[in-house]
């Protein structure tokens, strides 16, 4: 079985945008999914990235336009500047990884629906009742909110410095563990699904 390393950012609107399509790719593949939500920020800051607020107009407007084309094309509706933008990812990146190791869920559609409820709905995700909300519509225990708060502060640090460590520097980012192949970007999922395809 392969597995996929998947780095990603929860307030990331790039990792919105790649809505289900790793989940899709690696069922076709029966690949395995390992979530790793870290944060963003931390990561710009470690690698030589710019933070959003440190951009340049020219790049933040050429940003603009390249999410309306993808939100289109994708057929995923998107606001550029959801209200309280951004959010603290941290309490939301603590659900996704409580609900990975709890299990029995659909951890996918958990993230995803992150991203929608940031991007697509206007509302907190820091917000414990927000998240209470979607780990319920997914699946999982609303609970986790609070319980796996200490083990999931301690795995989003250790999935930061992971990240640094094999290479990441933006999200989403995908390694594929058996051969170290790394993609970066929603717009580069066809190329995971080919290189899963070769092995």
């Amino acid at each position: 079985m392969a597995h996929i390393d998947y780095f990603f950012s929860v307030f990331s609107p790039w990792t919105y945008l790649a809505g289900l399509r790793l989940e899709e790719i690696a069922a076709r593949h029966g690949a395995e999914i390992a979530y790793k939500p870290l944060d963003l920020l931390g990561l710009f800051d470690r690698t030589g990235g710019t933070r959003p607020a440190g951009r340049h107009p020219n790049r933040l407007a050429y940003r603009g336009q390249e999410l309306t084309r993808w939100s289109k094309r994708l057929g995923l509706p998107l606001t550029l500047a959801p209200a309280g933008y951004p959010p603290n990812p941290a309490p939301a990146s603590y659900a996704v990884i409580a609900a990975q190791a709890a299990g029995g869920g659909d951890l996918g559609g958990l993230v995803h629906a992150i991203g929608r409820a940031l991007w697509a709905e206007g509302r907190n995700i820091a917000e414990d009742e927000v998240l209470r909300d979607l780990l319920t519509a997914h699946g999982f225990d609303p609970n986790l909110v609070s319980t796996g708060l200490f083990t999931g502060a301690l795995a989003y640090e250790r999935n930061l410095e992971e990240a640094v460590e094999r290479g990441v520097f933006g999200s989403p980012f995908y390694i594929l563990r058996e051969t170290d192949a790394r993609f970066w970007g929603q717009d580069r999922l066809d190329f995971l699904d080919e290189e899963l395809g070769a092995l």
